[in-house]
């Protein structure tokens, strides 16, 4: 899905420019099915680039075209062409890193006809560095940011950080003395045959190991206590920011995306648990034998030293590959997560259309993807792994050599050898830590970098601005001159030059064929996406103006994708009461405007019955009355229906529909339908037609025009022929 903006992250790369992929992707208006040709170009020209977009064949692309350039892969996917020849292409697969194709495999996957030959024709996006190319400063997101990401969630445990640094120091003390105990068990009790010395030496290391032990427990408590109090908290304010998140990033990223990254937290709870206190104690582990070794024996010390410095260099020589693998299994997880959600939400459309196999075959080929990169990282590890131990191994056995050899011409005694390797087991398990710390930093510093991503976008509603929370006396809402288009500035118009009036305390009817705009018009009215031009105004105040929180709380809304939670009836009806409690009396009140109170009396516990994923399984009909009661317990300023009874039968509409108009008194409402019977006593109704409004007026008089509106409802049968 960040293939886009990955290849023209690479080609600025190529150029000396460094931008955040987070920042890139804000710029290509990535959604949920990923980037557009024309998202490309606004993030490239946005950036300095000047861009071409053609059609090329294969001869022009090999001698004419300036390289690198991003060519359109298989219909769904971007690469960077870095080199092209005769036989051969070099692209860059965001991916799978650089790939060679010949040219045959290259023009399989770049243009999509079955039959491609060398005329056949293939999409390239070309780019030319211009002034304000170079004038742009690098935006990469620094790693002083990330790993500044922690530090306000440690500070007010300073107090515990201070006890596991102590409980360190007083076991680095206590280790301090082990060696030592080894030499003298040997050098003085064995070879003076002195049994109470070596009884004596011997309770004196239980004694310090079992101080050891306990210090070791109560530091293991404390960073319990600590870090899961800061996962906790993390975690919580990752919430929190996507709560306060523009609706409009939640139709970009799908719901295995976001499962991903509420799982990264896990890492970061393993880092900080597991390695860091492993680390600090290596540390100084390190340190102090490092110390005792080199007064035994500067030249063992310095062999492990060398074979320790070579462990590590081998180990890091495989981490930028490792990361690569980590992001492709992020990808990948994230659609497993979101097939498996799909599978499980989905399985009733699935047997009514017998999709069993196919669906079952999608699932397969992520879960062959997944394999791949688990033994792609299972392969890795291996060679990391192996490689590492036969160093170590190798280290060992000279460390051995030179010591028995030292022993033998008299240099060492035979308990100081003893020491000597008791000390170098002792300092292995630190490099070992080191090794385990630096694979743990990495998982955890690209989770961060994610968690970082979300941490970074600006909020729906920023503390700073000064936006009005107070609707102004005249609470007509005015439309001048809207235009809005999903994605980048290339894509067509939804809504074009669209002007009317909603008249306070009226009816406003929407109407229109499908995919004419009604439901967007509907959504820039909420304020879930900013307008492309024209204003949205309350009165004389510009809605712009307007807090997001407020103005909401001023709406009683049901669209056509509205969410049943998985709770009684009586929570999901009171969603809006923000102490969490219910108010009876309104509950009352807005079942019996939806007409659903004979339902709720049928139920096993009545308000208290669970419904939704978790509980009993309501019709569509249900849904939607639930949701206008929860309209209507709300009992706000302004009310909008997308489509709120279209699932519902003629007689149940026809009563709810008496009391909503008891209900609309007063209020400001807007109601997009196809059903005559919903619209026909609206005070005006807006006739759209392909994102434009071709018609306003009442009922009766837009039926007398006999235009686009007597039309719609003549296909309905309401009126004769």
């Amino acid at each position: 899905m960040d293939c886009g903006p990955t290849c023209i992250r690479m080609i600025s790369k190529f150029y000396g420019k460094s931008f955040d992929g987070a920042y890139l992707r804000e710029l290509t208006s990535l959604r949920g099915d990923g980037a557009t040709m024309g998202g490309l170009v606004d993030a490239a020209e946005n950036i300095g680039f000047g861009t071409l977009v053609l059609s090329s064949d294969y001869k022009t692309l090999a001698e004419q075209i300036p390289l690198p350039c991003i060519a359109h892969w298989r219909q769904r996917h971007y690469v960077v062409v870095y080199e092209a020849t005769a036989t051969k292409v070099v692209v860059a697969d965001p991916g799978h890193g650089l790939i060679t194709y010949s040219r045959q495999d290259f023009l399989k996957g770049w243009i999509p006809e079955k039959n491609a030959n060398e005329d056949s024709e293939g999409i390239l996006l070309l780019f030319e560095t211009t002034p304000a190319f170079f004038s742009q400063e690098d935006n990469q997101i620094s790693s002083k940011s990330v790993k500044g990401f922690l530090a306000p969630y440690f500070r007010p445990y300073q107090r515990h950080i201070w006890q596991l640094f102590l409980g360190l120091f007083l076991a680095s003390l206590l280790q301090l003395g082990l060696p030592f105990l080894t030499q003298e068990i040997v050098d003085t009790g064995i070879n003076t045959r002195n049994l109470n010395f070596v009884t004596l030496v011997l309770v004196a290391q239980l004694v310090l190991f079992i101080s050891q032990s306990g210090l070791s427990v109560i530091r293991n408590w404390i960073l319990l206590h600590v870090t899961s109090r800061i996962n906790l908290r993390m975690l919580s304010d990752f919430l929190m920011k996507l709560m306060n998140l523009p609706i409009s990033f939640f139709e970009s990223k799908s719901t295995g995306d976001i499962m991903q990254r509420i799982q990264d937290h896990n890492r970061v709870q393993a880092f900080l648990s597991a390695t860091t206190l492993d680390v600090l104690f290596s540390t100084v582990t390190l340190t102090i034998f490092g110390a005792i070794l080199y007064y035994f024996n500067p030249q063992l010390f310095l062999v492990f030293i060398i074979g320790s410095a070579l462990y590590m260099a081998w180990v890091l020589l495989f981490m930028k590959k490792r990361a690569k693998i980590d992001y492709q299994y992020f990808d990948q997880s994230s659609g497993n997560q979101s097939s498996t959600i799909q599978l499980i939400n989905g399985m009733q459309e699935i047997k009514l259309n017998g999709s069993e196999k196919r669906r079952r075959w999608e699932w397969e080929a992520i879960q062959a993807r997944l394999f791949k990169l688990n033994m792609a990282s299972l392969s890795l590890s291996q060679s990391q792994n192996e490689g590492g131990r036969v160093i170590n191994e190798v280290k060992n056995i000279l460390i051995s050599y030179i010591a028995a050899r030292s022993v033998i011409n008299g240099e060492l005694t035979l308990g100081a050898m003893l020491s000597v390797q008791y000390i170098i087991g002792q300092m292995n398990v630190p490099v070992n830590n080191f090794i385990a710390f630096i694979r743990s930093y990495q998982d955890a510093k690209l989770s961060l970098e994610r968690l970082a991503e979300i941490h970074n976008k600006t909020n729906e509603e920023n503390v700073d601005e000064l936006l009005i929370s107070e609707l102004p006396e005249d609470k007509t809402i005015k439309v001048s001159g809207l235009n809005f288009r999903y994605g980048s500035s290339t894509s067509a118009l939804v809504l074009n030059n669209i002007n009317f009036q909603i008249p306070q305390g009226k009816v406003t009817a929407i109407v229109g064929a499908s995919g004419s705009g009604k439901t967007t018009l509907l959504k820039l009215l909420l304020k879930y996406h900013d307008l492309t031009d024209g204003k949205i105004e309350i009165g004389n105040g510009n809605l712009k103006n307007l807090s997001y929180n407020f103005w909401r709380k001023q709406c009683g809304v049901v669209m056509q994708e509205g969410y049943i939670f998985a709770d009684s009836v009586a929570r999901n009806i009171s969603e809006s009461d923000e102490n969490g409690g219910v108010n009876r009396k309104k509950l009352a009140h807005s079942v019996h405007v939806a007409n659903i109170g004979d339902f709720v009396e049928e139920l096993p516990n009545g308000y208290n019955t669970r419904i939704g994923s978790s509980g009993m399984g309501i019709s569509g009909g249900q849904k939607q009355r639930i949701l206008i009661a929860r309209a209507v317990y709300k009992d706000p300023e302004y009310i909008f229906f997308d489509e709120a009874t279209s699932a519902l039968d003629a007689n149940n509409e026809a009563v709810i529909m008496r009391n909503l108009e008891a209900f609309f008194k007063g209020k400001t409402v807007v109601v997009v339908a196809h059903r005559l019977s919903t619209v026909k006593n609206a005070d005006q109704i807006i006739v759209l037609d392909k994102g434009s409004i071709i018609e306003k007026g009442t009922h009766v008089a837009l039926v007398q025009s006999k235009g686009y509106y007597y039309s719609l409802v003549k296909n309905q049968l309401e009126l004769g022929s």
